[in-house]
Formats: C-alpha cells, sequence, structure tokens
C-alpha cells in the first residue's frame, strides 16, 4: 500500500488518515485487503510518517512499515521500495492506495477472483471503469521480479506501456475502483456517494 504522499493538495495533511464513518481510509484499506486474505501487507511511508503510525492501523492488522527516505521521488520510487519488501514468490501482487475511501474486502476479493481468471498471456489487471483506468492494480510475482530488475523508473504504468498484450483491462462498472482523495472536490465526491462527510481527526482539522 502507498501512503508515503505529502497530500500537498490537503493542506500538506496526511489524507490517509481522513474519515469515513469513524475509520480511517488507511485502516479502511488495511481491513479490506486483511479480510480478502492478502498477506504480508507492507504500508510505504515518507510524508507523515510518524504520525500515521500514531494512529495504529498499521499495528492492528498486523501491516509493516516500509520507509521511503525520498518520498518526493513520486509513486515509482515508492512502489519499488514497497515491492523489494515482499518475499520474492508470492500467488500475486496487490498495488492499493493509501485513499481510496470505498475500497472494502468484497472489491479487493472480486479483484483478485478476476486476476485468477484472467486471459491467458496476461501478468497484469487493471480496474478499469468506463475506459478509465482505476485501482487497486494486481500483477504475477513475474511482473515484479522485472520491474525490479529494470531501471529506477520503471514502475507498474511503464510496465505496463512497455508490455501492452500483458495487461488485462477488466472493465467494471463500480466508480470505487476510481475513487480516491486527491483534492476537497473528491472529499464532495465521496459524500455525494455514501451521504457521509469525510472528517479530520481533531489534531489535523485546522
Amino acid at each position: 500500500m502507498l501512503a508515503a504522499g505529502a497530500g500537498s493538495r490537503m493542506g500538506h495533511r496526511p489524507k490517509c488518515l481522513l474519515q469515513l464513518d469513524g475509520l480511517s481510509l488507511l485502516e479502511r484499506q488495511l481491513q479490506a485487503l486483511s479480510l480478502a486474505g492478502v498477506t504480508p501487507i507492507q504500508v510505504v511511508l515518507g510524508h507523515h510518517a510518524e504520525r500515521i503510525l500514531q494512529e495504529g492501523a498499521l499495528a492492528r492488522w498486523a501491516a509493516q512499515p516500509v520507509r521511503n527516505p525520498q518520498p518526493d521521488d513520486g509513486h515509482v520510487s515508492s512502489l519499488r521500495i514497497g515491492l523489494r519488501a515482499l518475499p520474492p514468490e508470492l500467488d500475486a501482487v496487490v498495488v492499493a492506495l493509501a485513499d481510496q475511501p470505498l475500497i472494502n474486502a468484497q472489491a479487493v476479493l472480486a479483484l483478485l477472483q478476476a486476476f485468477a481468471q484472467r486471459p491467458v498471456g496476461t501478468q497484469m489487471l487493471q480496474p478499469s471503469v468506463k475506459g478509465l483506468p482505476g485501482n487497486p492494480v494486481v500483477f504475477s510475482s513475474t511482473v515484479m521480479k522485472q520491474i525490479l530488475e529494470s531501471g529506477a523508473d520503471m514502475g507498474a504504468r511503464q510496465w505496463q506501456k512497455a508490455h501492452p498484450q500483458s495487461v488485462y483491462h477488466w472493465e467494471i462498472p463500480h466508480v470505487h475502483y476510481r475513487l480516491d482523495v486527491d483534492n476537497e472536490a473528491d472529499r464532495q465526491a465521496v459524500e455525494q456517494l455514501t451521504g457521509q462527510s469525510l472528517c479530520w481527526p481533531h489534531d489535523l482539522n485546522r
């Protein structure tokens, strides 16, 4: 799970700690992955690492923190650091974002089932909502190995571009695979969909 960002469009606050129905977005994601049987779970931290650890969700769900010492290098660097922390031989790798409020265990299970039934010859699954890419992404241990054996600028998106025939774009109507919270407009979209507000914890509410 990637949770290393600065939250620059949200007042430089850790947006994964926004709360929906009493749970932080981070904890909702950890709960979804854990209940779907995803293990081990590594959470890549960078900006706001200490505050995120203070929240306690990683400990509650037995997730391991992995530090990105240069989080401003972006998602690719965080992804690669997270992949290096995983065992080399896995059934599949799920790359989740820590700020997707509507991903639950059922959504993760559906994703894993679709990956297990993916077309022959494909190695990576990306959910697609009305032709637009969503998350989480799932790929094989072969893809993980190829990413890590490539240069520092190779991430999941770059691998897709290099191997388009090996990507399964899983078309699904559910908007929750597309929705993450990057700004205030996204917060309002969540409120419209759920009827509930995304709230900051007291110490971040300013």
